[in-house]
């Protein structure tokens, strides 16, 4: 590894990742509508240098360097969340202005600054002309932010795509992370007894069976217990939404729905956190009621429908696993300093490339976890800097420690 050439290429480069991720986040792209932000990515990787450039049934982007025999992925969703409030964005959410060391909009920490430094990453393994033992993929994602991992799945069942090691470049303040704990949706439907509102009494209300329930999940909430190594923590649960319908607002409401966000630490699945419910509210009196897993059921752009319940394994790689070893050492070789090795507090494509198929995943990106989903969100040219040369470099550091 020429650790000086990349250093030198990725600061040559710095004003160029800058303008490139302003440019994508100046075209929206939200889920479901990503097709003219990939449009603009792929004119980019082919600018760039990269070769077989392609889109995939659900509309993703993929781009490549090299022709080993292993596959190395890096991954960045590129679509957003929509803007919120507009009122509270000091600087238009779609302008990309770039200010005083920072690129400014949606999507600039989540996580399209991670996407902005893969395309400056693949053009400099084009430049110092990569050709060692793996083919080099970038993976442009969509649909992550409606359905984390969907992408993937399609990708590695439908498509047969399937790496020997992948990096997410969602936001990682530029440290090393390894895992992170997983997530479900989960839906109860109560039943209730319908009676005019005079006489309350003759009828069972689903309101009042909806709100032991709720208290019953906060009790859960407070019960549940962190992975036995503590690098994950607790898992968690909360009520989301409460519905509460009935035949009139002079009624005793028949029907409640409560819906239910739960992250599920190391040890922790689908079938244990649903068991977990339904035993919560029996405890607490709830009767007549039903816990499943809704399911996800939206077109890509493309027009392809992929369906997927909603349900997204946990996942971690040991600390001394060979691509941890060789991130920290990739980090430490350029920037004379051991990376901080950590995980994430959300989720992300790892659910399925890790979490379900069980491919080794580490996450490094510019941007901070906090900005995701924040009004006036920004990252900082210095890490698109930084990750742009650390992506550049991993091939060849994997390639050492094998």
């Amino acid at each position: 590894m020429d650790k000086k050439l990349i250093l030198e290429k990725a600061k040559q480069y710095r004003d160029y990742t800058a303008k490139n991720l302003s440019e994508i986040i100046k075209i929206p792209g939200f889920s479901t509508t990503e097709k003219e932000r990939v449009a603009l990515l792929k004119k980019m990787c082919e600018e760039a240098g990269m070769e077989d450039v392609h889109l995939d049934g659900l509309g993703s982007l993929l781009a490549r360097v090299g022709n080993g025999k292993k596959k190395l992925v890096f991954d960045a969703h590129i679509d957003t969340v929509g803007v919120g409030d507009p009122s509270q964005w000091k600087t238009p959410p779609h302008s990309g202005l770039i200010k005083d060391g920072l690129v400014y909009g949606r999507g600039a920490s989540d996580q399209l600054g991670g996407a902005a430094s893969m395309i400056t990453a693949g053009r400099i393994l084009k430049e110092m002309a990569y050709n060692g033992d793996y083919q080099v993929w970038f993976s442009f994602t969509v649909l992550e932010e409606d359905c984390d991992g969907l992408c993937w799945k399609y990708l590695i069942e439908e498509e047969k795509f399937i790496p020997d090691f992948a990096v997410s470049t969602e936001p990682t303040s530029c440290r090393l992370y390894r895992g992170h704990r997983g997530r479900m949706e989960i839906q109860i439907d109560i039943k209730g007894v319908s009676c005019h509102g005079s006489a309350p009494e003759r009828g069972d209300s689903a309101a009042y069976k909806a709100a032991r329930a709720a208290l019953a999940l906060e009790k859960l909430n407070a019960e549940l217990q962190p992975d036995d190594d503590g690098f994950l923590g607790k898992g968690t649960i909360v009520v989301s939404q409460i519905k509460v319908h009935g035949p009139s607002q002079c009624a005793v409401p028949d029907q409640a729905m409560l819906y239910c966000d739960r992250r599920l630490t190391w040890g922790e699945d689908d079938k244990l956190a649903i068991a977990q419910v339904e035993d919560a509210l029996r405890k607490a009196g709830v009767d007549n009621f039903t816990v499943h897993m809704p399911e996800y059921s939206q077109p890509a752009y493309t027009g392809k429908l992929y369906k997927q319940e909603l349900y997204f394994p946990t996942w971690k790689i040991p600390a001394d696993h060979v691509l941890v070893k060789s991130g920290v050492e990739a980090y430490s070789e350029l920037f004379s300093k051991a990376p901080v090795v950590d995980k994430w507090t959300f989720s992300t494509n790892g659910v399925a490339i890790c979490g379900r198929h069980k491919i080794p995943v580490i996450g490094f990106g510019p941007g901070d976890e906090a900005q995701a989903h924040a009004p006036n969100e920004i990252t900082r040219i210095d890490d698109l800097e930084i990750a742009a040369a650390f992506y550049a470099a991993l091939p060849y550091m994997l390639e050492k420690q094998a």
